[in-house]
């Protein structure tokens, strides 16, 4: 069936963005967020990027709710353990890490309440 005035299958609020038309901000030297999505209820979703020996400046805190992150790209530290390529992250509300990256990475990560 054909999209109906713009949106896949008639349904209002579909969306697509490259990652290429995404707007680009610096968060930190080297710490990049190209934002996808964001919903009425503060949730998002994000691609954010880390070149190589980049580190989060302070802590990273999960308030208010958890983060959720797939590493894409690279090797990403947490502050405490190295992530590969085709980890998935869950960090619950209240907990914190380090960003980091050595070699640099790409993660997708998602933030289900803000």
């Amino acid at each position: 069936m054909p999209a109906q005035g713009g949106a896949v299958g008639g349904t209002a609020g579909y969306l697509h963005r490259t990652v290429a038309d995404a707007p680009v901000q610096e968060v930190f030297p080297g710490i990049r967020c190209r934002p996808l999505w964001t919903g009425e209820n503060g949730a998002s979703a994000m691609v954010v990027e880390l070149d190589p020996g980049s580190c989060w400046e302070g802590v990273d805190l999960h308030e208010p709710g958890p983060e959720e992150v797939f590493v894409v790209d690279g090797v990403f530290h947490d502050g405490d353990c190295a992530h590969p390529a085709g980890t998935f992250i869950h960090a619950p509300a209240g907990s914190w890490h380090i960003p980091q990256s050595a070699k640099g990475c790409t993660l997708f990560v998602f933030y289900p309440e803000g």
